[in-house]
């Protein structure tokens, strides 16, 4: 299948998929909702004081983590379960919502413009939870919807992708969801103080999600008010660098989801994201490595639900080999050109293959996806010579069975 197909196959997925936020967050806001209307004393938590110093701690060398919704966060009879599961097994961090594809912040910034950025499903002593999933030893990341943006759509039309037959009306995906243009710096600024904010109150990384072009709506309507025909990986390789600039020097982590076949193309798909410009601006990337995201053909796979370790093998190999390799042949790399050949060979800096810290499938989309498929994409990564993966299901349900269990506490009476 030829790249352009594939990209369109994969986007179309990701119309239907809710392993990217969409009408599962939908659904658990839902699900939140009812649990505040039957019971406020749920949700409710002690405030936290003004100018309270945060707590942080340091990346794990090996960070096994699943992701929780801000609507999960945020209605402790439901996310008290998921903090179970992290107490039990060998999970050691956690992946939540600071910002969703609709806009909203899901903590309290001291920022008075970012406040008025409040609202969806809220978590009330945001900085309480991060405490004490730090007591428990948990690394806690931030994520970050990037470009995505309902609110801002709604609040700064000027800013927003536009529909390239009526450049006044707003383009939408195939979901509905608007999308804010990435060359607005405008954005850049806010995305960066929104880190900032939530690394104040004990986030101890960023990740940030959508940080691409719109690819899975009617890509012959669209118009790009502030990037016009700038290369789509230019625009990109500078968001990622203004991110790198901005917050690195301030000690906060930060880290990049990226589609899953960034991996084993060299082109941009469309869509800016390049692996190479990623690498020096990151301290991690996540590909997101869904084997069901993968076209039917990919690896010569009629189903590629049915290779999930051949699948992230493939692809994690790829990117580890492209991580600590020294040139590369990625037609939107910056380097120094080494001689005439054809490819060209660009010079390129060695990163440490640690870097790669996968997504992996634990949904059932759009099979069933058992225990067992789940570890099988674990190992995969371990045998690309990785040790950090993270799970994404848009529920938050998770395969217990697919993790290992921590060991049971030495009963020591007696002795």
């Amino acid at each position: 299948m030829g790249v352009g197909g594939a990209v369109i196959f994969i986007f179309a997925l990701l119309a239907l998929y809710m392993g990217i936020p969409g009408a599962t967050d939908i659904q658990y806001r839902q699900e939140h909702n009812a649990v505040a209307a039957t019971s406020t004393a749920s949700v409710s938590v002690i405030p936290v004081p003004q100018g309270r110093i945060a707590t942080h701690l340091p990346t794990p060398d090996a960070v096994r983590a699943v992701y929780m919704t801000s609507c999960v966060a945020a209605t402790p009879s439901i996310r008290d379960g998921l903090v179970k599961l992290l107490d039990d097994t060998e999970l050691n961090a956690v992946v939540i919502d600071i910002k969703t594809f609709d806009g909203y912040l899901s903590f309290s910034p001291q920022d008075p413009v970012l406040k008025t950025y409040e609202g969806g499903c809220f978590v009330k002593g945001m900085q309480d939870f991060v405490d004490v999933l730090h007591e428990k030893g948990i690394y806690v990341i931030g994520r970050v919807a990037s470009f995505q943006d309902q609110l801002q759509v709604k609040l700064r039309p000027d800013l927003a992708v536009k529909k390239e037959t009526s450049t006044s009306t707003v383009w939408s995906d195939y979901k509905g969801i608007h999308w804010i243009d990435a060359s607005s710096h405008e954005q850049w600024d806010y995305l960066v103080k929104i880190a900032e904010e939530a690394h104040a109150i004990g986030f101890d990384e960023i990740n940030f999600d959508y940080i691409r072009f719109p690819a899975d709506g009617n890509m012959k309507d669209i118009w790009y008010p502030i990037s016009g025909t700038r290369k789509k990986s230019d625009v990109m390789r500078e968001f990622y660098t203004f991110l790198h600039e901005k917050l690195s020097p301030q000690g906060i982590t930060i880290s990049a989801d990226l589609f899953g076949m960034v991996s084993t193309n060299e082109d941009d798909l469309n869509i800016g994201q390049v692996l190479e410009n990623a690498l020096p601006n990151f301290d991690y990337i996540a590909p997101m490595t869904y084997p069901s995201h993968y076209p039917n053909g990919f690896m010569g796979f009629s189903d590629p639900n049915k290779h999930v370790y051949d699948i992230v093998r493939y692809s994690m190999d790829h990117a580890v080999t492209r991580t600590v390799a020294s040139t590369t042949t990625a037609s939107q790399w910056w380097g120094e050109r080494i001689g005439t050949s054809t490819p060209a060979v660009y010079e390129k800096p060695v990163f440490d293959q640690k870097k790669i810290r996968p997504w992996l499938q634990d949904n059932n989309y759009p099979v069933v996806y058992t225990p067992a498929m789940v570890r099988a994409q674990i190992q995969a990564a371990y045998d690309a010579g990785l040790d950090s993966w993270m799970l994404w299901n848009a529920g938050n349900r998770y395969s217990r069975a697919a993790l290992e269990p921590l060991p049971a506490p030495l009963d020591i009476k007696g002795l």
